[in-house]
């Protein structure tokens, strides 16, 4: 079931950025939010990057900032458009995470940032095996979203942040284990960090493999 306000924050560029604003405050604002992924990383310039479920390029910029060799993937067109128009020195590609149009370990690092809460199980599945089968043996997936919190001072702002914007998939993701989910797929050593009493999540991924 989706919310009221929900297709209001994707209609109007406003609303959304708003709710981006006050939900990251905690972690230092927007822009903060969007060097998590990103801060740790030693890679390379020339590494080759993939911002996937990219939506309006907004992260797709951080990541330019660091890298020159970035491709934003997204299903909706209207998305990339807007990405093209945002950051024009990315590469992007219309297609579905569950199936890239891209050969084998191609990409060094993989970054999702707050999009698999908006999956079904079965979708969130088939795009993690889908960006290990693209990732370069000793590749990074790093991946941003929502979490359980551990602090029960924040159970309030996540419950209603997911009943006025997002759908059961949210909930879904929250209650469960992300990190049992990348190890069964084969992904190890995996990093995490949380943020925000354990309601943001942010883990660092590797693909097997030497570089």
């Amino acid at each position: 079931m989706t919310s009221i306000l929900r297709p209001l924050s994707y209609r109007y560029a406003w609303l959304y950025d708003t709710v981006t604003a006050i939900s990251s405050v905690p972690v230092g604002g927007p822009q903060r939010l969007r060097q998590i992924l990103i801060e740790p990383l030693t890679l390379p310039r020339s590494a080759q990057v993939l911002d996937l479920c990219c939506g309006g390029g907004v992260t797709t910029a951080a990541l330019c900032q660091r890298f020159d060799n970035v491709v934003g993937l997204d299903a909706a067109a209207t998305a990339i458009a807007r990405a093209q128009a945002l950051t024009p020195q990315a590469s992007y590609v219309v297609a579905q995470a569950e199936a890239m149009p891209f050969a084998a370990n191609r990409f060094d690092l993989i970054q999702i940032s707050v999009a698999l809460h908006e999956m079904t199980p079965e979708q969130r599945q088939q795009i993690l095996q889908e960006a290990w089968r693209v990732l370069k043996p000793a590749g990074t997936l790093a991946i941003l979203d929502l979490h359980r919190p551990h602090n029960p001072l924040f159970w309030p702002a996540i419950v209603l942040f997911i009943e006025l914007f997002e759908t059961e998939t949210a909930w879904q993701l929250v209650q469960s284990d992300l990190i049992a989910q990348l190890q069964a797929i084969g992904f190890g050593p995996i990093e995490e960090k949380l943020y925000s009493g354990g309601s943001l999540q942010a883990l660092w991924a590797r693909k097997p493999g030497d570089r």
